[in-house]
């Protein structure tokens, strides 16, 4: 049997074949009646049309790129990144696209892979997870012209179009359950050196602290880098300080703190609690159930999506922003239920 094409589908319902062209595009020109009976046509034949002639009719490549810079290390390891591409792919298969991943681990890489990027015709537009304040990455992309969407917010955040959430209130909500649960010696893991999550949950930090009185002190606050062996370094090397609490900027950081407080000796939360940040599935699952921070994770992905499309189809001036909520989620690690008793 012959394929059908856009011909087939015009004779079938009378009408012209740029006319099945426009429904097919989603051009917005065409009478709804009409439109519902081309769409049915499609629907009783089985009619896919060809890509390539769609792409050709559009200008559109209907391929979107996702650029990890190489500040950002940890894609393979971290449970954050499949839950954001998961939220990705939903938002391109709801919306007929295909997505292109770029891997930036060193200088060389982005020098390969920006003239692809920026090449008119070979994407329709990028998202891009923020990094470092020096990440030269973001400078190329402020300069090319192809829409671009940041998952993060970016430190130059008034000349691009972002997504996140308000880490600084989150992170004062965090600390600000460890204070009224009536801990006074309270301590933080961050994030790693440079990025705007980091800087933003240490901010929060430090307003709940100052907020209560509290004198911020630099022996409590150690530094990570988003991953389980850093919250464990960083865990053994708050021990000293004795702090009867720990904000964690992460939930991976904070199963690696489990650990190094269990070969220490000690116990969640009777000796030390904890709180994360994220609310990966690790959190609920562990032993310890992990009182964390949810960011809508996959959420960020999906409308990162939606807001490209956006961008693609009505320009990216002036820049936009949208700043999801976030949720505490009270499990075991903060000893609320050991301080309820009390």
């Amino acid at each position: 049997m012959a394929e059908l094409t856009l011909e087939d589908i015009a004779k079938q319902v009378g009408v012209s074949r740029s006319t099945v062209s426009r429904v097919v595009n989603g051009s917005p020109n065409v009478s709804p009646e009409v439109r519902l009976q081309v769409e049915e046509a499609i629907r009783i034949t089985g009619f896919h049309p060809n890509a390539a002639a769609r792409s050709l009719a559009s200008q559109r490549t209907r391929v979107i790129g996702l650029v990890l810079p190489r500040s950002v290390s940890s894609f393979f390891t971290d449970p954050f990144f499949p839950q954001l591409t998961q939220g990705i792919a939903v938002g391109c298969n709801a919306n007929d696209l295909s997505l292109s991943l770029f891997l930036v681990t060193n200088k060389e890489d982005e020098d390969k892979i920006m003239p692809r990027i920026s090449r008119s015709g070979m994407l329709d537009g990028i998202l891009v997870q923020s990094g470092r304040a020096d990440d030269p990455l973001m400078e190329r992309l402020t300069n090319s012209r192809i829409p671009c969407v940041v998952l993060g917010r970016p430190f130059n955040h008034d000349c691009f179009n972002y997504i996140d959430v308000d880490n600084v209130k989150a992170a004062y909500s965090a600390t600000k359950h460890l204070i009224d649960l009536g801990y006074t010696r309270i301590a933080t893991i961050t994030g790693s050196h440079g990025s705007t999550v980091t800087l933003d949950r240490i901010e929060g930090y430090v307003n709940a602290l100052t907020e209560a009185g509290f004198v911020v002190q630099p022996s409590l606050i150690s530094k990570g880098e988003f991953s389980e062996t850093s919250g464990y370094e960083a865990m053994k090397s708050l021990l000293p300080h004795k702090p009867d609490a720990v904000f964690i900027a992460s939930d991976l950081m904070a199963s690696g703190a489990i650990r190094a407080l269990q070969d220490s000796g000690l116990h969640v939360p009777e000796d030390i609690a904890l709180v994360g940040f994220d609310d990966i599935p690790l959190a609920a699952l562990t032993k310890i159930r992990l009182t964390t921070i949810r960011q809508p994770i996959t959420q960020i992905g999906s409308k990162g999506v939606e807001l490209l499309i956006d961008l693609i189809e009505n320009g990216s001036q002036p820049p936009r922003n949208f700043i999801l909520d976030t949720e505490l989620i009270v499990r075991d690690s903060c000893g609320a239920k050991l301080r309820q008793k009390k």
